[in-house]
């Protein structure tokens, strides 16, 4: 019999679905599992099963005074007095379509003996969270220049049916030839050799990876909210914190 296709909505709220499926071992369970959390070694985000009213007041419960969230799904409602937003953004989530062939570029796997050059290439660029750990979450090329790390793109959520494409970047050196997209579409071809569809998430003021993503097949499928919010107490409020002098 063949196996059936997960449902698409399971991408409405990739990250429970992570953590409640493929990626349990790196979960972190909180508030008799109203609240699931990645390993904070291995990634920011967390999540939890619906967004309807009393949402946050389960979260406060799990993550304590000053605790943190990162949230990324369909809808984030605002939070209530309390907490403190430090930022919220809505991504452009894309899933794979007719995805053209690679150029067959010479990548390789990147492991543990790498990820001093990982965490330096992503500082340099800035694709979004990546920690010591997130290396654990699947699998991840890059290219060198001269032994030097360039660029590198890896997989990052995983759920029944689906694999997230995350950390795709260049090194502003080795911008402009092609490599974001030679390492997205190696990634993207590996995750369906394994049965299963690539996904994504770009910024939506990101045109131009917007744009490079179009380019070689992928689909807007919907917004998404990114939201990483503090709590600090009920009697909390914004006006409450103080202001010191910026960093020079």
């Amino acid at each position: 019999m063949a196996q059936e296709t997960p449902p698409e909505s399971l991408l409405d709220n990739p990250v429970w679905h992570a953590l409640r499926g493929p990626q349990l071992r790196f979960s972190v369970r909180k508030s008799d599992g109203d609240f699931l959390a990645f390993d904070p070694e291995v990634s920011v985000f967390s999540a939890v099963d619906g967004a309807e009213d009393g949402v946050w007041g389960r979260i406060a419960e799990a993550v304590g005074p000053e605790g943190f969230c990162g949230l990324f799904r369909d809808v984030v409602p605002a939070p209530p007095t309390g907490w403190e937003e430090h930022f919220r953004g809505s991504c452009l989530q894309m899933v794979g379509g007719d995805l053209p062939s690679t150029s067959g570029l010479e990548l390789e796997r990147l492991g543990p003996a790498d990820v001093a050059e990982m965490l330096a290439l992503t500082e340099r660029t800035e694709p979004g969270p990546f920690l010591a750990r997130t290396l654990e979450l699947g699998r991840y090329v890059g290219l060198r220049r001269e032994g030097r790390l360039v660029a590198m793109a890896g997989e990052r959520f995983r759920l029944p049916g689906y694999v997230e494409i995350s950390a795709v970047c260049t090194d502003p050196d080795a911008r402009g030839e092609g490599l974001a997209r030679e390492l997205t579409l190696d990634v993207a071809h590996s995750i369906r050799a394994s049965g299963k569809e690539a996904f994504l998430h770009v910024l939506e003021n990101n045109e131009n990876a917007i744009r490079l993503y179009e380019k070689i097949g992928f689909v807007v499928r919907r917004k998404v909210d990114v939201v990483f919010a503090q709590w600090h107490g009920p009697g909390w409020q914004a006006a409450d914190v103080e202001v010191g002098e910026p960093d020079v």
